[in-house]
């Protein structure tokens, strides 16, 4: 997190933190209204599913995405927003975890180039319905969308590469180095 405030202070940016263990914020629907963007970092994505739908941020943040705040992030940040996505919310084995918020349509599957376990699962669940077709980005790639449709795949590194996974292919995407 001090890195993430450290890059912010050289921009013209007001970052803010919202923690629920540790909670300072009172009225979280005047909170979640006054930002623009909203980064999630990784972590455990069935545990901030779980908070998140406990205080009713799921639904201040589908708003706040239909307003037209920025909603982005990393692994548990990127799973959060879609239908589906694969885990190790739950111990060391990925497993699948269907009820995502839905913001984006499909599946999403992080860390596609990391964990040797990652691609092979989200192919076996994508082929056999177990998740909807969704969308992969290696460690270093990202996956840019606007109002529910993909704009580009863009990564940190030659090497990283995103994709779009439907039943029976994976589709390597056109990916811009930044």
């Amino acid at each position: 997190m001090y890195a993430f405030y450290r890059a912010m202070s050289r921009h013209d940016y007001r970052p803010t933190e919202l923690t629920f263990f540790e909670r300072v914020v009172e009225d979280l629907e005047a909170f979640v209204n006054d930002q623009d963007v909203f980064w999630v970092a990784g972590g455990s994505t069935a545990n901030l599913l779980a908070v998140w739908r406990l205080h009713g941020l799921d639904s201040l943040l589908r708003t706040a995405y239909e307003r037209g705040a920025v909603l982005c992030g990393v692994f548990a940040g990127m799973n959060c927003r879609f239908e589906g996505s694969t885990t190790d919310s739950f111990g060391p084995t990925i497993r699948s975890l269907p009820d995502g918020l839905g913001f984006l349509p499909g599946s999403a599957c992080p860390h596609y180039d990391a964990h040797p376990e990652r691609r092979p699962l989200f192919r076996r669940l994508v082929d056999s319905g177990g998740l909807p077709a969704g969308w992969a980005a290696d460690d270093f790639a990202a996956l840019h969308f606007r109002d529910g449709e993909l704009i580009q795949a863009v990564a940190w590194r030659d090497e990283a590469q995103a994709y779009h996974v439907e039943p029976g292919t994976e589709i390597p995407l056109p990916t811009r180095i930044l």
